[in-house]
């Protein structure tokens, strides 16, 4: 496989602008196998989740060889003909609801019938489950592929969810035994592909790539990249841009662990924006996994928390509906929201998004938010 020095993308400069960072929490997970340690790094979650949602990890046993490696394989297919990579884009999939293989840029109205300037290309766990057909670039490294979306999820997700079970006084297998990889499931290896606009664009577009949002599942691992974009949204409502930084993963809490935790733990609002304008004419290349629980989890609150009982959070918006929902509904009727093409969409001159509410419905009586 070629190496990154093969990829114009590792050479692209850190931003000198004077950004406004958030102040993540980090952990160093070379503290997880002493007793002490990993009670501090449980003080430190609870910390996270109940602020920005946003954190980032380190010293986490995935080489950086190993994710330049995914990062050369994102750029070696984004680099092939429309053409060829259409083949594995499949519209009426994506508009119920399914995410396998590729998605055009274009397909999602930013506002005021602007098109998205991003391109996506999903490969699901291997699972058994999942059986997708891939270009080339994809299929003669799929062991290596195979590998490393099996050591994210033993390395980093299985460890984070003992870390939320002990938060939630639950034994430290509780969360790992809803998430397990080879039980069929929804985690997925998610390469995105942002391309650079003019400034005219930019304004249009009402200078973002992607508005304010939630993700759908438990966690999202985002791996370093140079091109800033990413903010978080803090309590008091404040975007804050989240620093790219080597040798960390950021990580975010997403929505079904918020569903399982009655509330307590916060899901993450982000975005991505136009990177600042040493770095705006670059391409923005993303590498995230998302992990979920498996398709059979039911998504309320989990009702052996100790913690949970005593400050009462037993209910979640599923459960005020009557609703016990699968994570496997719950995952298709998400995604399925989130493509709807939105083509009333409006965008105001500093950027806010409205648009109608059947748009934002995701079942009768729940709706996504809009986050500006």
């Amino acid at each position: 496989m070629p190496g990154p020095e093969n990829n114009y993308y590792y050479r692209v400069p850190e931003t000198k602008e004077n950004l406004d960072w958030a102040d993540l929490v980090t952990l160093d997970l070379s503290q997880y196998e002493e007793a002490e340690g990993k009670k501090a790094l449980v003080e430190q979650l609870k910390k996270a989740v109940r602020t920005d949602g946003f954190f980032s990890v380190k010293n986490f046993n995935i080489s950086q060889d190993e994710i330049d490696q995914q990062y050369v394989l994102a750029h070696e297919f984004y680099a092939m003909p429309l053409e060829e990579k259409l083949k594995f884009y499949d519209l009426g999939a994506i508009e119920k609801g399914e995410y396998t293989g590729y998605e055009p840029a274009g397909h999602r109205i930013v506002g005021n019938g602007i098109r998205d300037n991003i391109q996506r290309y999903h490969i699901p766990k291997f699972d058994g489950h999942h059986h997708a057909q891939h270009p080339s670039v994809f299929a003669n490294h799929i062991a290596t592929i195979e590998a490393f979306s099996r050591k994210c999820h033993t390395e980093l997700i299985e460890k984070l969810l003992r870390l939320f079970a002990i938060f939630l006084e639950l034994p430290e297998d509780r969360l790992v035994r809803d998430h397990r990889y080879d039980d069929r499931g929804e985690d997925q290896l998610f390469y995105l592909h942002y391309a650079a606009r003019t400034p005219e664009e930019n304004e249009k577009a009402g200078n973002h790539y992607g508005h304010g949002h939630t993700d759908l599942g438990t966690l999202t691992l985002l791996f370093p990249q140079p091109v800033a974009g990413l903010q978080v949204q803090n309590l008091e409502g404040q975007w804050k841009w989240v620093r790219p930084e080597d040798g960390k993963i950021t990580v975010n809490a997403a929505d079904s662990l918020t569903a399982l935790s009655g509330g307590l733990i916060r899901s993450s609002i982000h975005r991505v924006c136009v990177p600042p304008s040493d770095q705006a004419h670059f391409d923005r290349l993303s590498l995230l996994y998302f992990a979920r629980p498996c398709n059979h989890v039911v998504l309320n609150p989990i009702q052996d928390s100790p913690l949970l009982t005593r400050l009462g959070l037993l209910h979640n918006p599923f459960t005020d509906l009557g609703l016990e929902l699968k994570t496997q509904d719950w995952v298709k009727v998400r995604q399925a929201q989130q493509n709807r093409r939105r083509l009333e969409g409006k965008l105001a001159a500093d950027g806010t998004y409205s648009c109608l509410p059947s748009s934002l419905e995701i079942l009768p009586g729940l709706q996504a938010k809009v986050y500006n």
